[in-house]
């Protein structure tokens, strides 16, 4: 397992190239505190979109990510960031993409897949500074 720290996630968001940003959605749960941190170095708003597919273990706990709470914001017109803090199957993403559908939508992930990734080397499991 491969910890990161605040600092070394910080340091990381100053060398990344990210477009113009209005509004950062954050997958909820796991998604909140690395889009938090992104929006404000994005100097953009944050919103959370809450939905669900692993638990605590990391193991599926439905057949497919369901959204939670149904979205129901005004984004017409908005460069949009979704940020996950990880994204290996791509199941939560494209289930929070297909309720921006439409959109002008650019994908971010702390580890995995995304059009920004921030650790890319990192292929095992990380210990987040914000999970006990």
């Amino acid at each position: 397992m491969v910890s990161l720290s605040f600092k070394e996630i910080t340091e990381r968001l100053k060398i990344i190239e990210f477009p113009k940003i209005d509004v950062v959605i954050g997958i909820g749960t796991g998604g909140v505190p690395a889009a938090t941190m992104v929006a404000y170095h994005l100097d953009a708003e944050l919103l959370v979109m809450t939905l669900n597919y692993r638990d605590d273990e990391n193991n599926p706990r439905y057949n497919e990510p369901k959204v939670l709470e149904k979205a129901n914001w005004d984004l017409e017109g908005k460069r949009i960031l979704l940020v996950d803090d990880v994204s290996v199957s791509g199941k939560t993403m494209e289930a929070a993409l297909e309720q921006l559908k439409g959109l002008n939508v650019k994908t971010c992930a702390m580890k995995g897949r995304a059009n920004y990734v921030l650790f890319p080397e990192i292929k095992d499991c990380v210990k987040w500074p914000w999970k006990p």
